[in-house]
């Protein structure tokens, strides 16, 4: 030990010459700050405020960086006096300290530190500098030296002491003072007291030594600093027991999609328990109903940010995992706003006209497609807006009739409901009804895009995220038109009622779905400020028992709503240009006279019952497969050709050939092969098409 003493005062007058003239590269702050992992990765919301961690290193526990002037001055003093009380004067290397070890350890007096702060950063900061089960070797020594001068020229005191404060190990498995002082005082390191401080401070020169000794050394510290600490309250401070940092998991399924990638996000969290806290109390009241799964989305309007992901019902649920927000689902009746909304954009229709609800059959591949309400009740001749606000089934499906379902199919994409994968004959009329599989998300947006005047864009959950120009995918007259329906109390009460749970206090346009067998029921709908969307129903497809949109998701829906417009207004949005409002009268006294919205050219004063849909073929429904028998005459395997609306100036075509009028029906003998049968008019307009596949041969 004498003999390395006397080569460190023969080396120093040549050392510090040497100092000056070499340099290495002293690393970059930013690139330091941003090499520091933290053990616990964690997603933060639109304010900074905790929504999720999880613990990934288990051999450590290090926080988040914390910025000096996030530190408690009486930390920062403590930690100077106990390391290098000359800090603030020397440029990373203290000659003083070094010569005095030496001559201490050549009186016989023990060994004696003489690292700086600076000194200790560079061995944390060049992992080939620290320790290897021992002292350092005069080499490392050296090199410790020169990055610590190096150092020293490119960053200030302050970045020195913070980056010292954010790696040094305090204290087993603590490394950094942001993880020190949440577990062992429960606090951020801005709220640490005099004690606290001192403790620290001497924990980095011994971090496992026993609380006794520690209490005699922050004593001895205290009376160095002069911080205000009696010695009843330092005889406590490390004798308290560690503190069990919170595990937050609030938003669950967005941290597996965002994190690591991303650690802060668009979600409110105060939104987020909102929405959480709804969902769960109200499911917990229809659990004896098969109910144990449901789903929230929250967004604002005008930017497309998530302010709520709630993507199941977390204990409640035997599956808790999987994300009812992005999982596809039956849409049953939230699919009917934007259905219409195609028709009043085309203007095959306007609010007022009247459509026949009542029974329906319709051919298909599968059989005869019979769509019911869902009271089973029919109401006769009804105007599109009471159709849409109590939504009717058949009014629905003859409108689906009238826009085609091939047209309905790319709008729905068009709004980004891309779930919608197939076409149209795959679907075929029960599209109407939503028999199609859609995400909660996908749907969320879509009635987000009317709220907005039919603006597209796409959700946004992570702020730095700049999102593409809007794209105007529904006229604006008609989103307004079906905004101005789904908010129309009066014309929902034909289902509902005039009290039901859709009624808000302020404006609000809302629809409610539920699927076959009742496996998913909906709500979903906007005010001037947001859309919440909510699913309810049982992950495993289990069908609820008796448990609809209204008495379902509805509840749900409307708490949300209602809690989010807490001293918020929501008015009405002002109608778009090339609409008109005018009062209307119905033949027969259908409805009651009101005032309805018409775009310019579609407005009348009595309204009559509507032709409904062009002339379609009834049978054979496209897609047909038909497998002929050779042992039946060939007379007796005819295809029957009909038309749902038989008129003598309407043709049938087969394959381009003529099949004869369709003005009544007809008997066609099918030939091996496919087939297209088409329904033409007197111009040679084409006004349906079907497909169809025969198969086999018969016997001649």
């Amino acid at each position: 030990m004498k003999r390395l003493a006397l080569v460190t005062l023969l080396l120093v007058a040549g050392a510090l010459g040497a100092l000056r003239v070499t340099r290495p590269a002293a690393p970059d702050l930013d690139t330091v700050r941003r090499t520091m992992r933290p053990s616990d990765q964690r997603l933060l919301d639109r304010h900074g405020e905790l929504l999720y961690e999880r613990r990934t290193d288990p051999s450590r526990r290090r926080l988040d960086w914390v910025s000096l002037a996030d530190v408690s001055p009486a930390l920062r003093t403590a930690v100077v006096a106990a390391e290098d009380h000359r800090f603030a004067e020397h440029h990373g290397v203290d000659v003083r300290a070094i010569v005095a070890a030496a001559i201490d350890t050549l009186r016989g007096r023990g060994p004696r530190g003489a690292s700086t702060i600076t000194m200790q950063v560079a061995s944390l900061v060049e992992p080939s500098l620290r320790r290897r089960g021992g002292a350092r070797t005069l080499r490392q020594k050296w090199r410790q030296m020169r990055l610590a001068r190096a150092i020293e020229r490119r960053w200030t005191k302050d970045e020195i002491l913070e980056t010292y404060l954010n790696l040094a190990t305090f204290r087993g498995e603590l490394d950094g003072v942001g993880a020190a002082a949440a577990v062992l005082f429960g606090k951020a390191p801005h709220g640490l007291d005099a004690a606290e401080a001192l403790t620290l401070a001497v924990l980095l020169q011994a971090p496992n030594a026993s609380s006794a000794v520690v209490e005699r050394r922050a004593r001895a510290l205290r009376d160095v600093t002069g911080l205000a600490a009696d010695d009843a309250v330092l005889a406590q401070t490390l004798r308290r027991p560690p503190a069990s940092l919170p595990t937050v998991t609030l938003a669950p399924h967005v941290a597996r999609r965002l994190l690591p990638a991303h650690t802060r996000t668009t979600l409110d969290a105060g939104v987020q328990r909102l929405a959480t806290g709804a969902l769960r109390r109200n499911l917990l009241g229809v659990r004896d109903l098969g109910v144990r799964d449901g789903a929230v989305l929250v967004v604002d309007n005008a930017s497309g940010d998530v302010l709520a992901w709630v993507g199941s019902s977390g204990p409640l649920s035997a599956t808790p995992h999987v994300d009812g927000v992005t999982a596809p689902r039956q849409a049953g009746s939230s699919l009917k706003p934007f259905l219409y909304a195609l028709a009043l954009e085309q203007r095959l229709v306007t609010p007022a006209s009247l459509v026949l609800d009542a029974p329906l059959e319709i051919a298909t591949p599968a059989g005869l497609y019979r769509p019911r309400n869902y009271d089973d009740h029919f109401r006769g001749l009804t105007s599109v807006r009471t159709a849409l606000a109590s939504s009717l089934n058949t009014p629905a499906v003859r409108t689906l009739e009238l826009v085609g379902v091939e047209a309905f199919v790319q709008r729905l994409r068009t709004m980004g409901l891309t779930s919608v994968d197939q076409d149209g004959d795959f679907y075929g009329p029960s599209l109407a009804l939503g028999s199609a599989d859609v995400t909660l998300r996908e749907l969320v947006n879509g009635y987000r895009t009317l709220a907005r005047g039919g603006a597209w864009t796409p959700l946004r959950l992570v702020p730095d995220d700049v999102p593409p120009p809007p794209r105007q995918v529904v006229s604006a007259a008609a989103a307004f038109q079906v905004g101005d329906i789904l908010a129309d109390r009066e014309s929902r009460s034909v289902t509902f009622g005039l009290e039901n749970v859709l009624g808000t206090r302020m404006w609000t346009a809302v629809k409610t779905g539920t699927s076959k067998d009742m496996r998913d029921n909906w709500c979903i709908g906007w005010s001037q400020r947001f859309t919440v969307g909510v699913w309810v129903g049982n992950f495993s497809g289990a069908p609820m028992h008796e448990v609809s949109g209204i008495t379902g998701a509805a509840p749900i829906w409307a708490e949300i709503m209602t809690a989010l417009h807490r001293g918020l207004p929501s008015e009405a949005p002002s109608p778009p240009r090339g609409l008109t409002a005018r009062a209307v009268r119905f033949a027969g006294d259908v409805e009651g006279e009101r005032t309805d919205w018409f775009q310019d050219g579609t407005g009348v004063d009595a309204v009559r019952p509507l032709a409904i849909a062009l002339p379609r073929i009834r049978t054979p429904a496209s897609g047909t497969r038909i497998a002929l028998d050779p042992d039946i005459p060939p007379d007796h395997q005819r295809l029957l050709v009909a038309t749902d609306a038989p008129r003598a100036d309407l043709r049938f075509v087969i394959d381009g050939r003529p099949l004869g009028s369709a003005g009544a029906s007809r008997l066609w003998e099918p030939t091996q092969g496919a087939h297209t049968l088409t329904l033409v008019d007197a111009g040679d307009r084409e006004l349906d098409r079907v497909t169809l596949d025969v198969r086999g041969r018969v016997a001649r």
